[in-house]
């Protein structure tokens, strides 16, 4: 029997060109950038095991001291990329958030019960085995029970697109909504759990800067001269409060109105409007062509803002968050120095050992048997065209949580050299997860369009 409820975990005819299209496009961005952060992250260990590795560490320890007035900041580079930087980031996250919310599967309930329910599989059962097998081992190290929920989707997507053509366009998207579902779970634990020093005045001071830009954004005030002074007042506020600053970016990101100013009616009505001022000929007279520019200078901004503010900031942003924002932050971050390390004990630790096997079985197992138990009980369906295989290779790719897992490392521990470890198991863990996915997943084959293969994902 044909499925009532069409989405693209049924049809890829369902998909609406005007989301898969970008979303796609984000794909390749992703898939690219995690090649650029791979290189990076190489060059910042060869950096920090160089002879030149005090330099490395000199660089970051650098202290910036800005004073305004009432205004005092006060830190060092790695916590200005961390703190600064990584807002950004996180701001085109939200953003992703935002989309998937309002224009993909995450709008409707019946299609996002697959995603959601593996995204779920896929942080709990990591945090659950980072836990028991650091259990005993002290408060410090338990606090990294958050470092192997993340999933690194730059390098997930750029794992499956050297696969290439064996994994269908609905598995990738399935992978993108895990992982903005993660997103969304990871961005809840930082706020929750990873949130110390709670300042409450910062903190109304920042939720009511985030209630003025949306109220500005619903009276439609579009000036980015209004907006970006607010943003990075409301960046301090938060950074003062004691929640991190990144979480700032989260909020902006969400609050971005999806839709246009303009819709296709009113632009064309507009566009039309301006086509009838316009001279008939092309007259060479100054007057006439300062009206030409005029007139097309009109056209331009309202065929921009014929165009969402969401998908704007996205397009504007996305290239400088993903070679630029995220290879300067796995340059600051991924230095781990081997020298001190001895890598047998290191591998051997129970923070390693946790933060890896959360990696690896956590992501592998939980986003796995969540998927099957979701469809076995008839609560979600499988992407068009996808094998259980698929399934259990995006699963494992999802385990290579190398640049989220690395911003969370930063949050749960104060110690340098907990944080080492940690860092350790996240580079034997990513690796190990993208070498497990990567040969799944070559080895996967599409399955037929027939519903009732659908529903076996034979």
């Amino acid at each position: 029997m044909e499925p009532t409820h069409k989405t693209w975990a049924t049809s890829e005819r369902f998909i609406p060109k005007a989301f898969i299209r970008p979303l796609l496009r984000f794909g390749q961005i992703e898939a690219a950038s995690g090649i650029v952060l791979l290189v990076t992250a190489v060059a910042a260990v060869i950096w920090a095991n160089s002879a030149g590795s005090d330099t490395y560490h000199s660089m970051l320890d650098a202290h910036l001291v800005i004073h305004f007035g009432a205004f005092h900041l006060d830190e060092s580079v790695l916590h200005l990329i961390n703190d600064g930087l990584m807002a950004i980031f996180f701001f085109v996250v939200g953003l992703e958030i935002k989309r998937e919310l309002v224009a993909g599967d995450l709008r409707d309930p019946k299609a996002a019960v697959l995603p959601v329910a593996a995204a779920a599989g896929g942080m709990i059962l990591p945090a659950l085995i980072y836990a028991l097998v650091t259990a005993g081992k002290g408060a410090d190290a338990a606090a990294g029970w958050g470092i192997p929920m993340a999933t690194d989707i730059a390098f997930a997507l750029g794992i499956v697109a050297l696969v290439g053509p064996r994994i269908p366009s609905g598995a990738k998207l399935f992978l993108l909504a895990v992982a903005v579902v993660d997103d969304i779970g990871v961005i809840a634990v930082i706020a929750i759990f990873y949130t110390t020093d709670l300042n409450a005045g910062y903190l109304a001071a920042a939720v009511a800067g985030l209630i003025v830009v949306w109220v500005a954004s619903k009276v439609q005030v579009r000036a980015l001269w209004f907006y970006l002074p607010l943003a990075v007042v409301i960046w301090y506020m938060m950074l003062e409060s004691g929640v991190h600053a990144t979480l700032a970016g989260v909020a902006l990101g969400v609050i971005t109105p999806a839709r246009p100013y303009y819709n296709r009616r009113d632009f064309e009505q507009r566009a039309e409007a301006i086509m009838e001022r316009l001279p008939a000929d092309e007259a060479d007279s100054q007057q006439t062509q300062e009206h030409i520019d005029h007139m097309t200078l009109l056209m331009s901004r309202i065929a921009g803002e014929s165009v969402s503010p969401l998908s704007r900031l996205e397009h504007a942003l996305v290239g400088w968050s993903s070679f630029v924002i995220i290879p300067i932050f796995a340059l600051a971050n991924a230095g781990v120095d081997f020298r001190g390390i001895d890598l047998a004990d290191a591998l051997t630790s129970p923070v390693s050992l946790g933060v890896g096997g959360g990696l690896v079985v956590g992501k592998v197992v939980g986003i796995t048997v969540a998927s099957i138990a979701t469809v076995r009980f008839g609560l979600g369906r499988l992407p068009l065209a996808t094998t259980w295989r698929h399934i259990v290779g995006l699963a494992a790719v999802a385990g290579v949580g190398f640049t989220v897992s690395m911003f969370v490392t930063g949050l749960a521990f104060t110690d340098p050299a907990l944080g080492d470890l940690a860092k350790v198991g996240i580079f034997a863990g990513s690796l190990i997860a993208a070498t497990i996915g990567a040969l799944v997943l070559r080895g996967a084959r599409r399955i037929g369009t027939d519903p009732s293969s659908l529903e076996s994902g034979a």
